[in-house]
């Protein structure tokens, strides 16, 4: 066959001829790369979250993980406890003021670290002045612009309020950007009943197609009544640690001592914890009916015996109800 009289066409097919030629690289044989487990962890405000996930990154990094830890409560105490009770910049702080300078945020302005562990606080707005949610949005968005992706940590630890249920704190569940929730709870009713919410949120997201699954629950304050265990085992999920209602873990926690340190009376605990948290696989869990929480409380503690008697219209006006015929037409059927 004669070469084409275009020399322009010609250099191409030659091109494309020897392209095609080459081999295609051998098949990856070796390990799959380390992936990045991102957790979101929920809990009732004061449940005991923000000191949970001080001791657990820390200890995680003393084993030799690269950690992240990114408060995600408007209140911005997740990272106090990690840095001696010193406030942590925000990033929707931070942002706001970089903007108003012309310059752009960067990874030194908004996170800080402590003996192998990086921390950074998203914010939020002061009360009254925005929504905490659409705070956390903004937050995540400026992360994206950072790189959040493409940074090589072996854990991201997520610390989120349950007992708020506007968007934006549904957002690792509801847009599968975490693998696994782990919920901190207590042997009380209110902690339970938001726990059993976030259950609630993960399996209905499950129902529409999402991936996200419930870890387990870390009991917080167990003083051995055994509610939150029983409610665990209800809803199908494994508990991970209990830290009991201890003197020293309070007076500790209130000076903002890290206890999960190695060689420490209260490593084993956390050490325990940390490998729980990385094994976990992430399960669909079994949300509980208002009776059924109730039902792991005596009727006393919850006063569930007693009757609602219905109002009336006297109750209401202090006279009886008129009875008035309707002007309602009725047809007759045909």
């Amino acid at each position: 066959m004669n070469a084409p009289s275009n020399p322009v066409i010609f250099m191409r097919d030659e091109r494309l001829k020897a392209e095609a030629a080459i081999e295609p690289d051998p098949v990856p044989t070796s390990p799959a790369a380390k992936t990045t487990q991102i957790i979101a962890i929920y809990g009732k405000g004061g449940i005991g979250k923000s000191f949970t996930l001080a001791n657990l990154s820390y200890m995680m990094a003393q084993q030799g993980k690269k950690v992240l830890l990114i408060g995600c409560d408007p209140k911005s105490d997740t990272t106090s406890l990690l840095f001696g009770g010193k406030a942590c910049p925000t990033i929707i702080e931070t942002s706001s003021k970089k903007k108003l300078a012309g310059e752009s945020v960067a990874i030194g302005d908004v996170c800080f670290k402590r003996d192998g562990v990086y921390a950074m606080e998203l914010g939020g707005p002061e009360v009254g002045r925005g929504c905490g949610g659409r705070g956390i949005i903004h937050g995540f968005e400026t992360l994206e612009k950072l790189g959040f992706h493409d940074w090589g940590f072996d854990y991201v630890l997520l610390d989120f309020l349950g007992d708020v249920v506007c968007g934006g704190f549904g957002l690792p569940i509801a847009r599968d950007m975490c693998q696994k929730v782990i919920v901190v709870a207590s042997n009380d009713l209110q902690s339970l009943y938001v726990a059993n919410n976030v259950c609630s949120a993960v399996e209905y997201f499950r129902k529409l197609g999402g991936n996200v699954g419930v870890a387990g629950m870390v009991i917080n304050r167990d003083d051995g009544t055994g509610e939150a265990k029983q409610f665990a085992e209800h809803a199908g999920i494994p508990v991970l640690a209990t830290i009991p209602s201890n003197e020293d873990i309070r007076r500790k926690s209130a000076s903002y001592e890290i206890i999960g340190r190695p060689g420490t009376q209260w490593a084993p605990l956390f050490e325990e914890l940390a490998t729980n948290v990385a094994v976990a696989p992430p399960v669909r869990p079994k949300p509980q009916t208002q009776d059924q929480l109730l039902g792991l409380f005596s009727a006393e503690v919850t006063g569930r015996n007693f009757q609602m008697e219905p109002a009336t219209t006297f109750d209401m006006v202090g006279k009886h109800e008129l009875i008035k015929p309707t002007l309602e037409v009725v047809y007759d059927a045909s």
